[in-house]
């Protein structure tokens, strides 16, 4: 596809056309008509097509940056004033696009918010349709209980919730923690696909172990357990843990310095978190990654069908959205809509972690991706 179809609109088009104007009395009964649709609810496709049909993906939502700095500060507060328990229970406050009228959505199919749990507090147990994950910046303290299995949370740790798992966090230390959540929420309600279920007022298991039973089972690389050949929907692991995460970007960066081809680009390690039982995404609407890059390092820009979310993990650097450079420091999250440009610019070893929904589009065969100067 060529990206020049974003200087041409339907408007465009049809001022190139020479068309007759109607006589009074075609234009009398062209306003009946019109009448005669709304009294119907109907409504004409001529009028609409630049909006439902456009050129290019034109999204409501807007590329936009939340600063860690301002977040944390926020949710903190609210732990001092706002109980968790049954009813809201999540302590947890959404990133909302500016781009689309006051949702709680940082894009028309994700849901994205940092989760704030207070010193030896209980968030309940609850389940739902919708898939979820953690993703923990620093901290540590709270172990995640899903489906009964007690799951650690530290730094660098990406967690699973997959859809109608129940689940519930428990904050077994004196400090406070927070993490970011990651949903479909947005795509589930549009789709009217929600379920919701209350669990215990607690937890099911209150142990801290290191490891938990998912972990124990299915974390051994390119290792799979005879009573698991069954596909999964979502991966049966609960945890990524940081260590496996840091040593494969680790990796990838050292066979480059050999003269190896591992990485994306020139200094630019990634990988992407996988379900075990299929080699896919590890859940049906969520895709997840974790990119690295050198100081100095940048990325092409890049356009995609689909939006996507990313959280600064270390480093600092900065990102390119549709032309406008924004700077960029731990624990920063930023949006990028679908079609909307982005690039990628290393000061320090720059580590950045990413969700989208890219599986969504993949499944559809929406998708579609254009690089600056590669693609026509």
């Amino acid at each position: 596809m060529s990206i020049s179809a974003e200087n041409t609109t339907h408007e465009s088009v049809a001022a190139g056309l020479t068309v007759p104007e109607p006589t009074p009395e075609e234009a009398a009964q062209l306003e009946q008509l019109y009448k005669d649709f709304d009294k119907e609810n109907l409504i004409p496709l001529w009028t609409e097509i630049g909006d439902l049909m456009p050129m290019v993906p034109t999204p409501k939502a807007v590329p936009h940056v939340w600063r860690w700095s301002d977040l944390y500060p926020l949710a903190a507060r609210a732990g001092d004033l706002v109980p968790v328990g049954r009813g809201g229970e999540r302590r947890a406050i959404a990133l909302a696009n500016p781009g689309l009228g006051g949702t709680a959505y940082a894009t028309p199919t994700l849901w994205a918010a940092i989760q704030y749990l207070g010193g030896r507090e209980t968030a309940p147990e609850h389940r739902h349709s919708q898939n979820a994950f953690r993703f923990v910046v620093e901290g540590e303290g709270v172990w995640t209980v899903v489906n009964g299995d007690p799951v650690r949370m530290s730094r660098g740790d990406f967690l699973l919730t997959p859809g109608w798992n129940f689940h519930g966090h428990h904050n077994d230390t004196d400090e406070p923690m927070a993490w970011i959540d990651g949903l479909d929420i947005p795509f589930v309600h549009y789709a009217d696909a929600g379920f919701f279920e209350f669990g215990t007022e607690r937890v099911t298991d209150e142990a801290t172990p290191d490891i938990s039973r998912s972990e124990r089972l299915w974390a051994h690389p390119g290792l799979r357990p005879l009573s698991g050949l069954d596909d999964t929907t979502s991966s049966p692991i609960a945890a990524y843990r940081w260590k496996y995460t840091d040593a494969a970007l680790r990796e990838q960066l050292l066979l480059e310095d050999e003269g190896h081809p591992a990485t994306v680009s020139q200094g630019h390690a990634a990988i992407r978190y996988t379900n075990p039982t299929t080699g896919g995404d590890v859940m049906p609407t969520i895709r997840a990654e974790f990119h690295r890059l050198r100081a100095g390092a940048t990325t092409e820009a890049v356009r995609e069908v689909g939006s996507s979310v990313w959280q600064v993990f270390e480093g600092t650097g900065s990102v390119v959205l549709d032309g406008e450079t924004k700077q960029l420091a731990k624990g920063d999250l930023f949006v990028v809509p679908s079609w909307a440009a982005w690039s990628l610019q290393a000061d320090s070893e720059f580590d950045l972690f990413r969700f989208s929904d890219a599986p969504i589009f993949e499944r559809l065969n929406f998708n579609r991706t254009y690089i600056e100067g590669r693609t026509k």
